[in-house]
């Protein structure tokens, strides 16, 4: 009881409102926005070529007002918008009308989660292992030359990596595509041509996220393991005959690791926000994509359930 009443119920509350002010906040701040969302989208349909007379026109108007859960006073709206939060319903998307804002998300989220995942996997375990050994072997060269390796690596932002990596392995080298999840036309299928074409578009996207990630974690699990290196039973171990091997896997590395799992899951958070960058700088048809393109053309229901999204994922993380 005392785990719950201490620690169990002020974590939820304190989710409860980040939630809610967040989700509140999304709300809010299109609504303040001067752009008229019905407005912009008879006028898209009139570019298309859709001829129609005043009184269809009005129709119209009434008919996306309530679409787009702009009816009723400011507060009729807000009960309005949470009763859809709670069907996952986030309207239509403004640019791609009247395409569901949820089909566009639950087409773009598979590959983000793929990319985001596998990426979060294999840099955590590079790292660790890597960060393992460089620690417990601090003296050696090839322990001091990762290092410095981490050391350069490390300070630079999600985007400035991804760039270098773009314009010397997509355009100067062209060992890789530049944009996209697949080439144009590819049929998607459980085979290899098409396995080996979503692993081609993803692989410098996935190596920005990894390597990065890979310097962070190597960082911290070397500080860990010389600390624990320098520990009364580690010394013990060595000094009672124990191979080293056995000292490394069972008392050095398990004892560093265990700080690192906490962490993962303090950082999911801040990696999630790194992969929707990288996303956007290889146009990765991910999330990240998706919201900048719902920026751009001011897809405003779009931006809302992304964001939604993404403050759930957060704040869950």
């Amino acid at each position: 009881m005392t785990f719950v009443r201490r620690y169990l119920i002020p974590r939820l509350v304190q989710y409860a409102l980040v939630v809610f002010v967040g989700i509140t906040a999304v709300f809010l701040i299109p609504r303040a926005l001067p752009a008229d969302p019905v407005q912009r989208t008879i006028t898209q349909l009139q570019a298309r070529g859709s001829t129609q007379d005043l009184a269809t026109i009005e129709d119209t108007i009434a008919d996306l007002t309530e679409l787009y859960g702009l009816e009723g006073s400011l507060l009729e709206q807000y009960g309005d918008f949470w009763k859809r939060l709670f069907q996952g319903d986030f309207g239509v998307s403004f640019f791609q009308f009247p395409t569901p804002v949820s089909q566009m998300i639950s087409t773009a989220l598979p590959w983000t989660l793929g990319l985001l995942l596998t990426t979060t996997a294999l840099a955590w375990a590079l790292g660790i292992l890597l960060g393992g050994l460089a620690g417990y072997f601090n003296r050696s060269p090839w322990s001091r030359i990762l290092d410095a390796g981490a050391m350069i690596i490390r300070p630079f932002p999600y985007y400035i990596f991804a760039f270098i990596l773009l314009l010397l392995f997509g355009y100067v080298l062209q060992w890789f595509p530049i944009a996209g999840g697949t080439d144009i036309g590819r049929q998607p299928g459980f085979n290899w041509p098409y396995v080996k074409d979503v692993l081609r578009h993803a692989f410098l996207p996935a190596f920005s996220l990894v390597l990065l990630g890979t310097a962070s974690w190597f960082q911290t699990m070397k500080l860990l393991v010389q600390n624990v290196n320098s520990a009364d039973y580690v010394q013990y171990a060595k000094m009672g005959g124990i191979r080293e091997r056995r000292i490394v896997s069972r008392y050095v590395i398990r004892n560093g690791i265990l700080p690192q799992i906490t962490a993962l899951a303090l950082v999911l958070g801040q990696i999630f926000g790194g992969a929707l960058i990288v996303e956007i700088v290889f146009s990765y048809p991910g999330i990240g994509s998706l919201l900048y393109n719902a920026i751009i053309t001011g897809d405003y229901n779009l931006i809302m359930g992304i964001t939604v999204f993404s403050i759930l994922a957060i704040s869950t993380a």
